[in-house]
């Protein structure tokens, strides 16, 4: 049985028909072609899937589709920009090489994003504890760590400029 979904991705509304066991991050990926959130294991464990919705950060292949009805979704594609300026989480990344393959990084961007709002001055070991549920095969995690600290403190001196 197919089920109408309506909910505001990346800040444009949107109403898909899924089936009732759809999960959120295939509609992502397969309906609505936002392929920056990834699959990578299908149980919770890796991270790479994490999106935000109405602001929280949440493991999209965990969650079916239906749950997000009426919801605002955020994903690795609607942080930057309109005219492809990078967030400051983003930029981050790149000035800090906080990546090697790339496969987690949308998570790992989306999760520090998220972090931001919970502990916008966490320490490194914050940091660390926060980012458990987002694995990296490719790093020692050191330079992701420098690299959400830094954006850390460049999202607070953003908010704090807009103030």
């Amino acid at each position: 049985m197919a089920l109408s979904v309506s909910m505001t991705v990346n800040g444009k509304a949107v109403t898909v028909s899924v089936a009732e066991n759809a999960l959120l991050v295939d509609v992502l990926r397969q309906t609505l072609n936002l392929t920056g959130t990834h699959v990578g294991c299908d149980t919770s464990q890796c991270g790479a899937c994490t999106v935000h919705v109405n602001g929280r950060s949440v493991k999209s292949c965990t969650m079916l589709a239906a749950q997000a009805d009426g919801a605002e979704v955020t994903t690795i594609e609607g942080l930057a920009a309109a005219d492809g300026t990078l967030h400051p989480m983003q930029a981050a990344f790149k000035e800090h090489h906080g990546l090697q393959c790339g496969f987690c990084t949308p998570g790992m961007v989306m999760s520090a994003t998220d972090l931001a709002r919970v502990n916008p001055t966490a320490s490194e070991d914050e940091i660390r504890e926060w980012l458990e549920g987002n694995i990296c095969r490719c790093t020692g995690y050191h330079n992701i760590v420098k690299a959400v600290k830094d954006g850390l403190g460049a999202m607070s001196a953003t908010r704090q400029a807009a103030e």
